[in-house]
């Protein structure tokens, strides 16, 4: 994933940015870059590598080594940027968030019919940003240009400018599957992914962008350069997993529909019988907390927190490409609570069930130290299809899912024929996946949110949202 922070204003933008784009950290860890311009030097940027260190170490120097009344942040989970460019539209800095997933077929078009060429990464990569910006380059102008790159890109590119007279150009993707707002204070305008972001910087909401719409920011003026489409399919898992708790898209906070979540699950499991001498329902931290909580208060059973994340030096544990690695960091920083699980039945609720990995773990450590049963249950349903539009999770093929892993398990290919039963509990498919990850992973039980209840939770029309992961539609 990725997100980005961007201010045009009548003073110094620098502080702004880096605390609005140090806000969008949780979206990334490879990467980080800032790009300024001022009157005086014109355009200037700065990159850093963030993989073992945060972004606000990396550039607590800016502060000395920047300056502009105009500036762009990101935070990048993929390839470095912002990335600058010269071209006939002047010299601009360019961010993006999204994925290219036919950047092979576009690079050989380009060469085709341009001669160009690419500065080539490690590997003879080209940087994703930078091939964004040789599409808008061939046409005439910026809105034409980005209309042109996102029409032409399979996947999802969300566009953020810093042109060489200060001016912020900000475009949502296409299909708006992912936000972007803009705030407004006296004394300017910022563009930011996540709006919370902003807020704490004394913007006031001003507007979120629709579907492929495209404006143009000075400190004193918003200018719209194309309308929005009507289409939209914005990701769902925005509120599910990795978006921030107080931010707000399309109008619906992520807490709250977190906890509205929750209940919805707990009512499931009412109706269903599911539950009995439950001690403790729990949150796999941090994402899965909120809709353990809303669990707890609809099923009145007590939450609580029966082992605790050290975080305060241990490192995020999934930064480490070793998974040997990354699983010896998350268990050290996991310290159990002994009263509250010794002889108990717990039930934790987790965000999703992606790869089973860590999660095996952690159920082993529960038991190890003392725990009666855990039961667990996962928040969003199944993931049968590996995201081919923002790329949020780290699964290289989809057989890295564990619940299309254990449908072969139980099945062979044959059964991928039939995922739509298998990710309902009330088939006999279903009841035997849920039943196999539960011996795998020794479950006392399991269950996953529906889709219909995770569409519930949110709130918008299903039309709207972009459930590909689940079912294999947009």
């Amino acid at each position: 994933m990725g997100g980005f922070f961007g201010v045009v204003c009548d003073h110094d933008a620098i502080s702004d940015v880096f605390f609005g784009t140090d806000y969008h950290s949780h979206l990334g860890t490879r990467r980080a870059g800032m790009a300024a311009y001022d009157p005086t030097i014109g355009l200037q940027r700065e990159i850093h590598n963030i993989q073992n260190s945060p972004f606000r170490t990396k550039f607590e120097d800016v502060f000395d080594e920047m300056q502009g009344t105009s500036a762009i942040g990101c935070i990048s989970d993929s390839d470095p940027q912002p990335m600058m460019i010269r071209s006939h539209h002047g010299t601009y800095a360019i961010c993006t968030i999204g994925i290219v997933n036919n950047k092979e077929e576009l690079i050989e078009k380009y060469f085709s019919v341009s001669g160009g060429h690419f500065d080539a990464m490690t590997g003879g990569a080209v940087n994703s940003t930078e091939l964004i910006a040789a599409l808008i380059d061939q046409k005439t102008d910026f809105a034409e240009g980005i209309r042109f790159a996102q029409e032409s890109i399979e996947g999802t590119a969300s566009i953020l400018i810093l042109c060489d007279n200060g001016d912020l150009i900000a475009a949502r993707d296409r299909v708006g599957r992912l936000p972007v707002l803009v705030g407004k204070n006296e004394h300017g305008y910022c563009v930011s992914f996540e709006s919370f972001a902003y807020k704490k910087l004394d913007y006031a909401d001003e507007k979120e962008l629709g579907p492929g719409e495209i404006v143009r920011l000075t400190a004193h003026s918003m200018e719209q350069l194309a309308p929005p489409g009507e289409e939209m399919h914005i990701c769902s898992f925005l509120w599910s997993y990795y978006g921030f708790s107080t931010s707000n898209y399309e109008g619906v906070n992520v807490e709250v529909m977190r906890y509205r979540n929750g209940e919805i699950m707990a009512e499931n499991d009412a109706a269903a019988g599911n539950t009995t001498d439950i001690d403790y329902v729990s949150g796999v931290p941090d994402s899965g907390t909120p809709h353990a909580i809303g669990y707890a208060n609809k099923s009145g059973v007590p939450f609580s927190r029966p082992f605790i994340k050290y975080t305060p030096t241990w490192p995020r544990s999934f930064l480490s490409s070793k998974q040997s690695e990354r699983s010896r960091v998350a268990k050290m920083k996991q310290i159990p609570v002994h009263e509250l699980i010794v002889d108990k039945n717990l039930l934790f609720v987790d965000d999703s069930i992606v790869r089973g990995t860590q999660l095996k773990e952690t159920v082993d450590f529960l038991y190890d130290n003392g725990a009666k049963a855990v039961h667990m249950r996962s928040a969003c349903p199944p993931i049968m299809y590996g995201c081919k539009y923002l790329n949020f999770s780290r699964a290289t093929n989809d057989m890295e899912l564990l619940a299309r892993r254990v449908i072969v398990e139980l099945e062979g290919e044959d059964g991928l024929n039939y995922i739509e039963e298998y990710s309902d509990s009330s088939t006999e498919r279903g009841k035997n996946l849920r039943q196999a990850i539960c011996d795998k992973f020794h479950f006392a039980s399991l269950e996953f949110q529906s889709l219909e209840g995770v569409i519930k939770a949110i709130g918008l029309e299903p039309c709207k949202l972009c459930t590909y992961c689940w079912n294999g539609k947009e």
